[in-house]
């Protein structure tokens, strides 16, 4: 903090901005202007694609703890037949001590013109399979889920990065200057690692997410100092007042375009009062839209999302809840039918809306976790599996992937990917390709060197592109 001049109020800007009733600011350094962002970061001007897009925006379904992909998206019948004993191949190493093969206790029936097979577990979602691709040949580094966050979130498993939403409007900026350009909706608490999944490291601070803890329905909740109780013309003096303190600070610093981009921030936050308590505000749906999604938590996390997106925010994700619910060492079986029970109504109905709204094409949708499940029961209870980071399964839909389409295979027990194997870092590749940003071009310059999402990895998985 620097000191005030003697003819100006004795506190800081920090705190003159709490004290106005502007407590928005803070959140509003997440979502400056695209111009201004570009501007601060040093960046060429966004919204300038290395080619041709199929997707704008990105949502990012996050089941955190790690769903099981042989219970879910990825059918393996020798585990029934193995059940209870060992598995024909040797067992890879695992994090805790495992047994025998654990068949899955649900059933597997095709879908669609495409006849892929998903799980009863979520057959409403599996109504749009045409327009999924399922990628079960997924793989991480570490069987952990601190390490496993980071990679799937920020591109690398133990050091400080920026986040891929961060990444996303960094590169191509927001669409809409009133609200953030990256927005994560978590109920109750964080997950694991917490902030550090959506921050933005060494890029400015106006590309990291703005998180909303959406346990709450009221508007006034969801988002602290949402509504002023003073009018726009006492709030608008005040601001002239503050952004006069800041400009005399700024004219002290000398020319610094991150301080002069956080001021304008502040206009952001001024501007976000009326636009965001609107967006958020799901009571103005109608009757038949709550319906479809259903009247749960998740339902309400989608419902808002699609609205976020038509207001044009450019990446948002959306998660289980706080904590690691996903994380089935044991009790598998009641456990994931009540998870997958919260999130099969509202996924289809989600894509529905998209779709009837002419919005699924230019959004990219990925749903998955950090990493999959073992085949193998975890010992003592032996009704749970272990994490397993050899081989997984995501899906995505929309923004210019192939419908109807299964990439690559784990091996016969679905222990670790063995065709067409897809790292991480082949993923994020693939998706920025999606969003027209070439993922070796998209870079930026800290400590001497050029740093990008994929660092020195990943590769365009061109057999999943529509």
């Amino acid at each position: 903090m620097h000191p005030l001049t003697q003819n100006l109020p004795p506190f800081t800007r920090r705190e003159m901005l709490t004290r106005s009733g502007m407590g928005m600011g803070m959140l509003a350094l997440a979502g400056l202007t695209a111009k201004e962002n570009a501007q601060a970061a040093g960046s060429s001007t966004p919204i300038t694609r290395h080619h041709p897009a199929q997707a704008k925006q990105v949502v990012h379904l996050f089941m955190n703890g790690g769903p099981s992909h042989v219970d879910t998206f990825d059918p393996k019948p020798l585990l029934k037949k193995f059940h209870g004993k060992p598995l024909p191949n040797p067992n890879l190493p695992t994090e805790r001590k495992t047994a025998g093969a654990l068949g899955s206790p649900f059933q597997f029936h095709k879908y669609g013109e495409s006849g892929i097979e998903v799980s009863e577990l979520f057959q409403k979602t599996a109504a749009h399979i045409d327009d999924m691709c399922i990628i079960r040949s997924m793989h991480s580094d570490i069987p952990n889920h601190e390490p496993s966050l980071l990679l799937m979130n920020c591109g690398d498993n133990a050091l400080p990065r920026p986040s891929f939403g961060s990444w996303v409007n960094y590169g191509l900026g927001t669409l809409n200057e009133n609200l953030p350009g990256f927005v994560v909706l978590c109920p109750n608490g964080f997950p694991v690692v917490g902030p550090k999944n959506w921050r933005s490291a060494f890029l400015p601070g106006s590309f990291q997410g703005t998180h909303l803890d959406t346990k709450e329905t009221d508007v006034s909740r969801l988002i602290e100092n949402i509504n002023n109780p003073q009018s726009p013309e006492r709030q608008r003096r005040q601001l002239d007042l503050l952004q006069k303190i800041n400009q005399r600070h700024l004219a002290q610093r000398g020319h610094d375009s991150l301080l002069e981009a956080r001021i304008q921030s502040f206009e952001l936050a001024y501007r976000m009062q009326f636009e965001a308590s609107n967006v958020l505000d799901l009571s103005k749906e109608p009757k038949h839209i709550h319906e479809m999604y259903g009247d749960g938590l998740q339902g309400r996390q989608l419902l808002m999302t699609r609205r976020l997106l038509e207001q044009g925010v450019r990446f948002i994700q959306v998660w289980h809840s706080g904590g690691q619910e996903w994380d089935h060492h044991s009790g598998i079986e009641k456990n994931l039918r009540r998870l997958c029970g919260q999130w099969d109504q509202p996924i289809a109905a989600f894509l529905t809306d998209l779709k009837q709204r002419g919005m699924l094409d230019s959004t990219l949708t990925l749903w998955g976790g950090e990493f999959g499940r073992t085949p193998v029961a975890e010992l003592p209870a032996m009704n749970g599996r272990d994490h397993n980071h050899y081989g997984f399964s995501m899906w995505m839909a929309g923004g210019g992937v192939k419908g109807g389409y299964v990439h690559g295979a784990t091996d016969e027990t679905g222990f670790a990917a063995s065709e067409n194997k897809v790292h991480v870092h082949d993923l994020h590749a693939t998706m920025l390709h999606l969003l027209g940003i070439d993922h070796e071009r998209l870079t930026y310059r800290y400590a001497g060197r050029d740093f990008r999402l994929t660092d020195v990895h990943g590769h365009v998985v061109k057999e999943i592109l529509a």
